[in-house]
């Protein structure tokens, strides 16, 4: 491990952002053309467009325009939308048109693009005495998702981000919960969680104060069921100085390392989307000062097309993230949402790209698993193509499941060289269903019953 180092080898310039108001003022806009300018104004009328200046100044290969992944990742592509949504908003800011006609054109394209994949809003949201907990997801069976109300924005916004309803104005779409007390009272009513994962947005982005008034209510709870505390984050490649040079970054760390010192083990689900993101020397600080308090960094990340579709960018990634003490943890296929189609490869190639990988690292990185769907019945890994009887098959499992008897189980699917997504499976051998399908089914009308009684209450 690197040794220590002062954090005034880091004082950052102060957290400046760049949205669509703005972004021109970059000084290195100046070596984009026009039309390349205009395409981030109008798909970044769609998708949320947020960066800032540590992405700009650090990680963006700006000679490398507009190939560079980093660039890819965080400045909206023309190619993000279909051709015939593009042209609707490109012509209505030609016009000059009235920001509220762009809203709700933006709005109508913005249904298009599944907003909230595999029942986030209609299955995963709990109840508690009959009301719905609408900050919360409640999926797998010892895993509670909480979204903190201050902690639904992000340092920067990745393109891809599966959860760009929550950028976008779309308030009902939107989950967010200031209400600690109630994730305690649901967590005695559940003794089965033993898990709960603060999400988002980036609950990194609420001061260190904040942050503390949802994690120091379930310290002191004691709850006998509860063993892990998650924080999803890309604050450590996104703005790396929260855990640095900060005002507050000396109390974020006293934060987690009081977490670790109570017995709950705290777990940084750290998003790492490029190896160039663990480069910069304050990335790197940071994970040390991390690991410090005695929390853990697990790291995953969705494969992406123009970004990542590499074999060898996973296995340097895999190997860098291992070096720094790190846990490779997932490989996830880009979900059916958002950009999608901009995003994807084919379930073969996701599968190719995994398994050239994973030859090319030692035993140490490969705690990563993958590729892995997170569909509406569960986390699903392609475990590979095989033939049997002279059939081409796709083999799967579980990984996680909405219920826990699923994971595990292998089933397979017919083999299908276009397929992105589970949902566009069918299943192999002629069978009619996949061995879950039925009970999904079931599960589905009675979430649907409870959500229509509650609206009547």
């Amino acid at each position: 491990m690197q040794a220590p180092v002062s954090a005034k080898q880091f004082q950052a310039s102060q957290y400046k952002s760049y949205l669509l108001h703005n972004f021109r003022d970059i000084p290195q806009m100046e070596s984009l053309t026009e039309e390349q300018k205009f395409d981030i104004e109008v798909v970044g009328h769609v998708l949320p467009f947020k960066a800032n200046n540590f992405v700009v100044e650090e990680l963006i290969d700006w000679d490398n325009i507009p190939d560079d992944p980093m660039f890819v990742l965080t400045f909206p592509q023309r190619d993000m939308l279909l051709p015939e949504q593009y042209d609707e908003i490109a012509a209505l800011l030609r016009q000059g048109a009235d920001r509220e006609v762009i809203r709700e054109a933006a709005n109508r394209i913005r249904m298009q693009l599944n907003p909230h994949p595999a029942g986030q809003l209609d299955h995963n949201v709990p109840l508690l005495k009959g009301e719905r907990l609408h900050g919360m997801q409640h999926k797998y069976q010892q895993t509670v998702l909480f979204f903190p109300s201050q902690g639904q924005t992000c340092h920067a916004y990745c393109t891809f981000c599966f959860r760009w309803p929550q950028f976008v104005g779309m308030s009902e779409f939107k989950f967010a919960s200031r209400e600690i007390e109630q994730l305690i009272e649901y967590l005695r009513e559940h003794s089965e969680v033993t898990d709960v994962l603060f999400t988002g947005g980036d609950p990194l982005i609420m001061s260190a104060k904040n942050l503390a008034s949802y994690l120091e209510p379930l310290i002191e709870a004691r709850l006998p069921n509860l063993r892990r505390i998650r924080i999803g984050t890309k604050a450590l490649t996104y703005w790396p100085y929260k855990f640095v040079s900060d005002d507050d970054s000396k109390d974020l760390l006293a934060l987690f390392r009081k977490v670790s010192d109570s017995g709950l083990h705290l777990a940084v689900m750290a998003h790492f989307n490029h190896p160039r993101e663990l480069e910069p020397e304050v990335v790197q600080e940071a994970i040390r000062r991390v690991r410090e308090t005695g929390a853990e960094i697990r790291t995953q990340s969705p494969l992406l097309r123009h970004i990542n579709d590499d074999p060898a960018v996973w296995a340097k990634m895999w190997n860098a993230q291992v070096d720094l003490g790190c846990f490779p943890y997932y490989m996830f296929v880009a979900r059916d949402t958002g950009a999608q189609h901009y995003f994807a490869v084919s379930l073969e190639r996701a599968w190719q790209i995994f398994r050239d990988a994973y030859q090319q690292v030692s035993g140490l990185c490969r705690t990563v698993r993958g590729p892995s769907m997170s569909a509406n019945p569960g986390k699903v890994q392609l475990l590979g193509v095989s033939e049997i009887k002279g059939e081409k098959i796709f083999s799967m499992r579980f990984l996680q499941g909405r219920n826990p008897d699923w994971v595990q189980r292998p089933f397979f699917a017919a083999y299908d060289d276009k397929a992105t997504w589970l949902d566009e499976l069918k299943p192999a051998f002629g069978e009619g269903k996949f061995f879950f399908e039925e009970e999904l089914e079931q599960f589905y009308r009675e979430r649907l019953d409870a959500n229509t009684a509650d609206d009547f209450e």
